[in-house]
């Protein structure tokens, strides 16, 4: 009996947008996405930018930035595009100029320096900001051809729930909580020779 269902195919119902999230699905092996949660932070004509969420790395920020004072504020790796690159998304866009608002209380980037003494006065904690290496980007329709090819499950996450730690196993967490379509991606082995 032939199935007239894929359950390794995501079911779209939501367009990309800023403030939403990618979920990469079970099959993709790429490094940098295998088993990835994004969140996207810009959606336009020109392009996708966004960040991986649940790929922290095991590096204190000061021993990344040369005179940084020593945090413990998370750093992620954010994607495979300019890895020699900081970038950070926080809930302080009232206190950081320049922030760019991407969805509820969650801003990106906005004046370095403020950052920086905001960490030296003890005034910026775990829970406000995330500090990426590298980042996340898609041309013009890249994105839309990815999803095309059935590569990610766009989802959203409450602005909240963005800014807390997340591990490796977040991936599979959050699909649990979409139904039992996406429960069995989050069964399926890690190395499907394996199995």
């Amino acid at each position: 009996m032939i199935l007239d269902y894929n359950f390794f195919e995501p079911n779209n119902q939501l367009e990309p947008q800023k403030g939403r999230i990618l979920i990469s699905e079970p099959f993709l092996m790429d490094n940098y996405f295998k088993r990835s949660v994004v969140l996207i932070t810009e959606h336009n004509n020109e392009g996708t930018i966004g960040f991986v969420l649940n790929k922290p790395v095991d590096i204190p920020v000061n021993e990344v930035i040369e005179n940084f004072p020593a945090t413990n504020v998370e750093l992620l790796l954010g994607g495979p595009v300019n890895t020699n690159t900081l970038h950070y998304i926080h809930t302080l866009g009232d206190i950081i100029p320049n922030s760019n608002r991407v969805i509820g209380n969650v801003f990106w980037g906005g004046d370095f320096d403020v950052v920086e003494r905001l960490i030296r006065s003890g005034n910026l904690v775990p829970g406000q900001i995330k500090f990426f290496l590298g980042y996340s980007g898609w041309s013009p329709d890249q994105l839309e051809e990815e999803l095309e090819d059935s590569a990610w499950l766009v989802g959203e996450l409450p602005p909240e729930e963005i800014m807390t730690p997340m591990n490796r196993n977040y991936w599979k967490r959050h699909l649990r909580k979409l139904g039992k379509k996406y429960e069995m991606w989050s069964n399926f082995p890690e190395d499907p020779e394996m199995n």
